[in-house]
């Protein structure tokens, strides 16, 4: 297979950061250095709104509000330690879209600024039921915010588990259970516990700063339920890593049933392990990695402007281990498709799955990567036949 661009857009004016897919609608959000973040269709590939005006620095990252109909909410982090709320009906999304994609952009409602970070955010999560926002930044804290109302955010916990810089945060897509990774190599997760949130998992095996960490869906092809919840990460160790949550024991037997509770008295405390190591492409840093709920194949991209797609092979048998429990596969991973320079000689800052929306879309199935880069253009990708 090979990666085969789709369209690219217009360059913005400086390095784009991110990209966010909407979790419903065709829609794709950007974080970029020049203070503003943009909404792009994914029907047209038209540039629908230019949200600015809240921050006074560079926004590092963006992500939608799950579980809403009727409105859209972004949140927005920034290098000047804020995070801004900002809300638009969707009537007015789709409008736009109609009209071959109209930048309007005074139909954003910047709704509120939270701050207590002491510097940069670099990352900023919506929790799957959408009550929950978390964010990390460098100051090295992971911050949990619970939603009381609209525009009523109350902070739930600041985490100092991490001693250096904290690069992503992101939550399980059915648990209320959040991964942070750092600058000191680590991965950990953290859970609600009787009084407060704790830091119930730490993983270690990256020998260097851990830029991102993604969950696997359910709706995964390769999810397995008795495998237990699976991730991914990636590094400046040139690795991308997947991890399995597995019980005290080392069997997944324990680990897939329900979520541990502290009112059952039960310990929070959660074992992962490395199954998989991917087959080493990059020579320059992993920046980011996404999962694929549609095909089960996950993506990167780094500094060394590649992008690169894995797929995996099928698992050998799971180990039989005592009382017929079974330990994880390590399942093989092998890359199916890569591209060098897809941003020219610039670094690759973001890849994210998307389903296709265009006119040239061939089913509920079919995807497409979205990536953004240093030259501040978004570029849109296929998998195409060799």
């Amino acid at each position: 297979m090979r990666l085969q661009k789709v369209t690219s857009l217009p360059p913005q004016a400086e390095r784009v950061w991110q990209v966010s897919i909407h979790p419903t609608l065709p829609l794709v959000a950007t974080a970029s250095s020049d203070k503003t973040a943009r909404v792009i269709s994914m029907q047209t590939y038209n540039s629908l709104s230019i949200i600015e005006g809240g921050h006074k620095r560079s926004i590092r990252s963006v992500a939608w509000k799950p579980g809403l109909t009727g409105e859209s909410v972004l949140c927005t982090g920034s290098f000047d330690a804020t995070i801004g709320i900002w809300r638009r009906y969707e009537h007015d999304l789709d409008a736009s879209n109609s009209q071959g994609g109209d930048e309007e952009e005074e139909e954003w409602r910047f709704a509120l600024v939270l701050d207590g970070h002491e510097s940069e955010v670099k990352s900023v999560a919506w929790s799957a039921g959408g009550n929950f926002l978390a964010t990390c930044s460098r100051d090295k804290t992971v911050w949990i915010w619970e939603e009381i109302d609209e525009d009523n955010f109350e902070t739930l916990e600041v985490m100092q588990e991490h001693t250096q810089d904290v690069k992503c945060v992101t939550w399980h897509p059915e648990e209320v259970l959040l991964a942070s990774s750092s600058y000191d190599n680590t991965i950990r997760l953290y859970r609600e516990g009787s009084e407060d949130w704790v830091c119930c998992s730490l993983l270690e095996g990256h020998l260097a700063t851990v830029w991102t960490v993604e969950f696997e869906k359910p709706a995964s092809p390769g999810y397995r339920e008795e495998w237990g919840s699976r991730l991914v990460s990636s590094s400046d160790d040139l690795s991308v890593k997947v991890w399995t949550r597995v019980s005290r024991s080392g069997s997944t037997a324990e680990a897939r049933k329900a979520p541990p509770s502290i009112l059952r008295g039960e310990s929070i405390e959660e074992n992962w392990i490395e199954t998989s190591t991917l087959p080493r492409v990059h020579t320059r840093a992993i920046y980011k990695v996404s999962w694929s709920s549609k095909s089960g194949r996950i993506v990167s991209c780094g500094g060394d402007g590649r992008i690169v797609v894995y797929e995996e092979v099928s698992a050998p048998d799971t180990e039989m281990v005592e009382n017929d429990e079974r330990k994880p596969p390590k399942t093989e991973w092998r890359v199916v498709a890569e591209i060098e320079g897809a941003h020219s000689v610039f670094e690759v800052n973001c890849v994210q799955w998307s389903k296709r929306w265009d006119k040239d879309a061939k089913g509920e199935n079919d995807e497409v990567i979205v990536s953004c880069g240093d030259d501040g253009v978004v570029s849109v990708w296929e998998l195409a036949s060799s």
